[in-house]
């Protein structure tokens, strides 16, 4: 049996399809279908879980080689949820911030969506694995 602090089967199974570069997003609520890309969704009700949640469970295990997330983060978002994803990033892996836009343009060919419950805006992430 593997032992993963994971429990969720689906996205135990994407996780280990992501390959050398190979790319994954975490995204929100209210984030977009992408219809030929495979979706886990984990969201509950609004707010369950969040992404610094998922990025806390991922990265127990999982260890990107980028991750990218939308410079209007910082601006629409306080100090005490900025803390909060730089914490569940976790050290070795600095976020790098780009235009909303251009990380949406990450999205297509990404190995598969994670949908969470999260409500605060651009707060989608996506990660290359190494």
């Amino acid at each position: 049996m593997i032992e993963t602090p994971i429990l969720n089967p689906h996205l135990l199974s994407l996780l280990a399809r992501v390959r050398h570069t190979n790319r994954i997003v975490i995204a929100d609520a209210m984030f977009p279908s992408w219809p030929d890309m495979e979706e886990v969704d984990l969201s509950l009700v609004a707010g369950i879980p969040t992404i610094p949640q998922v990025l806390a469970a991922i990265r127990a295990t999982w260890k990107p080689g980028a991750i990218w997330m939308a410079e209007e983060f910082n601006r629409h978002n306080d100090a005490a949820v900025r803390a909060e994803f730089t914490e569940a990033v976790g050290e070795g892996c600095p976020i790098t911030f780009e235009p909303h836009l251009r990380l949406k343009e990450r999205v297509p060919g990404s190995t598969g969506l994670i949908r969470t419950g999260e409500m605060r805006i651009y707060t989608n992430v996506v990660m290359e694995s190494r």
